[in-house]
This record gives C-alpha cells, sequence and structure tokens, in this order.
C-alpha cells in the first residue's frame, strides 16, 4: 500500500487547510456555517466572554464577521443541536446518529454513583413526569421553568448539586429522553427528543463499528494527518473503541492510507493516517494551493484544541490558565494564539470592558525563534482591529506589557481601523 510522505511543513498546512484556516474565507452566511462545521465536525460551547464566546470566535477566525444569532436560527430550524463532542458543542443535526450511538451510555455505567442517581430518578418519578409532560406541551423551556414543580432532597453528589429540576434535565439528557435545543444568554433551553429532532432520528444507531469507522474517518478528515491517539482525542472525544481495528479495515478498503511525517531529525515516531479525500488538499498545497492567513484563535480553537499535538506540530506549548491564580499565571486569563500561515507565532491576552467598550490589549507575547517582519505585524494588527469590531469595541486600549514594535504597529492599524 502507498505511503503518503509529508514534510514537517506540509503536515502542518495541512492540518490548518483542513481547519479552514488557510485560503480565501468562507462566505458569511447560515449555509457557511453548516458547510463549516461538515468540515471541521463541532464547535465547542464555553460561556466565558472575556473577549467573545468561543463557538462565535472559532467561527469567526474563518469567515470573518457574521451575525452571531444564526446560530440561534440554524437550531430553530433544527439544523444544528448542542451534543458532547469536544465537551458540549454545537453538532449537525444531520450527525445526530453517530452521536446517538453514545447516548445512554453514562446512564448505564456501574458504580455507587450512578446507582444514586437511578435511585433518586426513581424517588422522584413524578418531577420526571412533570418536566416532560411540561415540555411536550410548552418547549423548549429552560430549567428556571419547572422551579414550581416539587422534587425531593437534592442528590448528594457533584453530579446533582443544582435544583432537583436541573438535576433531573441532566439525568434525562444522559438518557437521550431531553436534549438541549437551544439557549436564552448562557441558560440551556430543554425538549423533548422525539418532539424536536427529525422522526430518521428515531431510527435504531447504526451498530458500533459503522459508527466508529464514519466518525474516526470525519475525525482524521479534520485533522488531516494525525495518529491513532489525536484521531480518538477529536470529534467526539474517547469513544472509538476497538479504533485501531476500525483503522485497519479501512486502510484494507483504501480510504484512509498509511502516512509518514519526515522531520529535521528523521520520521517521526508512531503510525500516522491520512484520508484518501485528503490527498487532493495536499497536493494543492504542494503546489501554488497554499494561500495562508494571519488571524487570532479562541483558546478553544478546534486547530489547537489537543493541546498535547498542538505542541508536537507547533512547537507552541499552550494552556488554559482561567482558573491559575493571577499572581501565577505565565501569559493572562483569557490568552488567544495567533496563527500567521502555518506557524503560531505569540499569543495575546485581552479582555473586553463591556460596560464601556473599550477592548484592553494587556499583553502581546512573541515566540520565541518566530521570525517577524514589520508586515507580518501589520497583518496580525489588521485582525486585531477585525476582532475588535466583530466584539462591538468602541476603542482599543494598548497596556504596558507590549513590546514597542508591536505597539507600533497596533496603533497604527487600530488609529485607521476604528
Amino acid at each position: 500500500m502507498e505511503t503518503i510522505t509529508l514534510t514537517e511543513t506540509e503536515a502542518r498546512r495541512l492540518a490548518v487547510a483542513a481547519q479552514r484556516l488557510a485560503g480565501p474565507r468562507a462566505e458569511a452566511s447560515k449555509g457557511s456555517i453548516v458547510e463549516l462545521l461538515r468540515q471541521i465536525n463541532c464547535l465547542q460551547i464555553d460561556p466565558i466572554r472575556a473577549v467573545e464566546r468561543t463557538q462565535l470566535l472559532v467561527l469567526w477566525s474563518r469567515m470573518g464577521a457574521f451575525d452571531p444569532s444564526w446560530l440561534d436560527e440554524l437550531q430553530g430550524e433544527r439544523l444544528i443541536f448542542e451534543g458532547d463532542a469536544h465537551r458540549a458543542s454545537y453538532v449537525l443535526t444531520e450527525d445526530y446518529a453517530l452521536l446517538r450511538r453514545w447516548i445512554g451510555s453514562l446512564s448505564e455505567r456501574k458504580g455507587e454513583g450512578m446507582e444514586r442517581v437511578r435511585e433518586w430518578m426513581e424517588e422522584n418519578r413524578s418531577l420526571r413526569e412533570g418536566i416532560i409532560g411540561r415540555l411536550r406541551e410548552e418547549g423548549p423551556l429552560a430549567s428556571t421553568a419547572f422551579d414550581d414543580l416539587e422534587g425531593g432532597p437534592r442528590l448528594p453528589s457533584n453530579w446533582g448539586s443544582g435544583k432537583p429540576a436541573s438535576s433531573m434535565l441532566s439525568f434525562l439528557s444522559w438518557q437521550g429522553v431531553v436534549l438541549p435545543v437551544g439557549r436564552k444568554g448562557n441558560q440551556r433551553l430543554w425538549h423533548v427528543r422525539d418532539e424536536w429532532l427529525p422522526e430518521w432520528a428515531e431510527k435504531a444507531p447504526p451498530a458500533e463499528e459503522e459508527v466508529v469507522a464514519l466518525t474516526c474517518q470525519r475525525s482524521l478528515k479534520a485533522l488531516g494527518v494525525a495518529n491513532q491517539r489525536q484521531i480518538s482525542r477529536h470529534f467526539i472525544r474517547h469513544k472509538y473503541p476497538n479504533l485501531g481495528q476500525r483503522l485497519a479495515e479501512l486502510m484494507g478498503e483504501g480510504s484512509v492510507l498509511p502516512a509518514q511525517i519526515d522531520g529535521e531529525e528523521g520520521a517521526w515516531e508512531g503510525e500516522w493516517y491520512i484520508h484518501r479525500d485528503s490527498v487532493p488538499l495536499l497536493n494543492s498545497i504542494r503546489g501554488d494551493g497554499w494561500s495562508p492567513r494571519t488571524v487570532f484563535l479562541s483558546p478553544f480553537d478546534n486547530l489547537i484544541c489537543d493541546r498535547e499535538r498542538t505542541e508536537q506540530f507547533f512547537s507552541f506549548y499552550f494552556r488554559i490558565e482561567i482558573y491559575v491564580p493571577r499572581a501565577k499565571r505565565e501569559y493572562g486569563y483569557y490568552v488567544l494564539p495567533l496563527l500567521h500561515g502555518d506557524r503560531l507565532i505569540g499569543r495575546m491576552d485581552s479582555q473586553i470592558d463591556r460596560k464601556t467598550g473599550i477592548y484592553h490589549i494587556h499583553a502581546m507575547y512573541q515566540e520565541e525563534g518566530a521570525r517577524i517582519d514589520a508586515q507580518t505585524r501589520a497583518a496580525a494588527a489588521e485582525s486585531l482591529v477585525e476582532l475588535a469590531r466583530f466584539i462591538g469595541a468602541k476603542g482599543v486600549e494598548l497596556g504596558e506589557r507590549i513590546p514597542a514594535a508591536w505597539r507600533n504597529a497596533l496603533e497604527k492599524e487600530v488609529t485607521q481601523g476604528l
């Protein structure tokens, strides 16, 4: 079988291009969001809005400014739903069958914790029936809509630390009875699954082997080139039983090809894979099809969500410091990596003040060894201004921890652009 050999640079560029972060931007439209999700598979949801919610930043990095209400409209049109992929994520409704195979697996686990959950649900059967009945009549509804329903004592566990109705909704979602179908601010809106999803979604899910074969191919296409560990940590994280066997079968069919990545010190260790459908993109990159961009990324962006892979591919060590005490943070509370072509060349610590509209750039950090010229800094400054406009900033204020060369480029662009 043919082995596809890539240089480190080609492997990085393929990863970036597979994530739609190179080449012309996607058109800003609802249809483009659907097409992007078919390629990158999911949008992780996170409520932190120091700059903007990550689901919006990920789309902005790929299509520029767009109307955030489009995500709500796509849910209203039942084209996307909230599922468990990269944690809580927006996923295409057409992919529901791929996730349904694993819905219910958590509630079926053995152990004292889940046994207490099942007992609590049985003891609170009237609360369960009240929630489902009201959703069928009035849904979608937030958990607060059920505060008047009587429930037993709160479940003494980490899973059930909220109000009884909120706990019941979470447990029902594990069973696949209800699912979140929208959001009002940070509050989930719930509905009964068989009321909200299309009729085909109620069919029995495909066999486990088929689901894993489909999802691992989707994961691999979104990664460009990857090893088995990286495939298993992408898209539907850690839900790839017997992945090695599935990959061997797909290679036998010719859908997946073995790959080799040649670095400066020789071939990378381990077994690497590339999907046959990704080979044309690789060939384009090797020709004149590589069209790099400069853009800031969400700290939860699909390109860098696997921190181990990010370090291996980009020599970029990145960790979220949101929960690190201020005095111990190395870079800052909410740091956006800066992608320039096929390299992560810096990071920016920033936060918008929603009351004043001022976007505070606390610090800019240049990666050690990154070759950055005036043109690169200007491109980064342009991306910053576009981001400031997108999040509705009325002004940009530069902090003290910004190197002089970066400050000059940012000040010039901010003055002209905002």
